[in-house]
């Protein structure tokens, strides 16, 4: 495995980024009625939380910031 994508969260974060996947993904539909560019924004997002969810990776852990779970 690289080790750029090692495992840095437990399980709570990875409940929490796995719900934010979803939601955004939720948001996504109705956000394309509003705009194409934000619906495209919506996808990747939740697409993106999603495989840090299941990866057990946290982005904002691999460039050195402190969160909380």
């Amino acid at each position: 495995m690289n080790p750029r994508f090692a495992p840095n969260i437990g399980r709570t974060g990875r409940l929490i980024r796995a719900s934010l996947g979803v939601g955004f993904l939720a948001v996504a539909v109705p956000a394309f009625s509003f705009h194409w560019l934000a619906g495209a924004a919506a996808v990747i997002g939740g697409a993106f939380c999603l495989f840090e969810a299941q990866r057990g990776w946290c982005a904002a852990r691999a460039c050195g910031l402190k969160t909380r779970w």
